[in-house]
């Protein structure tokens, strides 16, 4: 699935919350810290991730295209 920016980037937590693939932002850093995402295929830890045209995540079954 594609996720549309509106600005120059999305941090990571809120892209979760946005997507509706975590209910809260803390639910979405728990995600985060226990290493159960990847961006371009490397683990992402940071929460305030920035995300930006370009960028894919994979969560679980889902996979995110960032595109502008």
């Amino acid at each position: 699935m594609d996720f549309q920016l509106k600005l120059e980037f999305i941090e990571l937590d809120n892209l979760l919350k946005v997507m509706k693939l975590a209910a809260s932002g803390s639910e979405a850093r728990q995600y985060i810290m226990a290493g159960s995402i990847k961006i371009n295929g490397q683990v992402e830890t940071r929460v305030r991730r920035k995300l930006r045209s370009g960028d894919s995540v994979e969560f679980g079954e889902h996979q995110i295209s960032i595109v502008a």
